[in-house]
């Protein structure tokens, strides 16, 4: 009788510390960045509208197929120079909505103002 209470108090512990361990890996569980791919070059992103929803983390990868390009979205204080041949990556969390304007921030020759887009956060 001792043995067959053990049993049913230890399996009853195990059952408990996996239902346990499972809401804790759920609740606790950051969600997916969403990854956009994004290239750059004399005058324009390849990209003139970003969408995402509020809350999401955003990885930004970056390529400039030609010369050096910068990267600002001030509104989530991100910035990044850009250089040809390399990713660069940005991370953020889009943490409120709105339109938000992101633009190349290093000189690029006549028609530089151009090279910009608008992120679109949705609630």
């Amino acid at each position: 009788m001792i043995g067959l209470r053990r049993i049913a108090i230890g399996l009853a512990s195990a059952v408990a510390f996996a239902a346990i361990a499972a809401a804790t890996a759920t609740v606790g569980a950051a969600p997916e960045p969403q990854t956009i791919k994004l290239t750059v070059k004399k005058f324009e992103y390849s990209l003139k509208q970003i969408t995402v929803k509020k809350g999401t983390p955003v990885v930004i990868e970056i390529t400039s197929q030609d010369r050096q390009h910068g990267f600002s979205l001030p509104d989530f204080n991100v910035r990044a120079d850009v250089n040809p041949g390399k990713v660069v990556r940005v991370a953020f969390t889009a943490d409120k909505a709105g339109e938000f304007d992101y633009l190349c921030d290093i000189f690029c020759g006549d028609g530089h103002e151009d090279v910009n887009g608008k992120l679109i956060v949705e609630e």
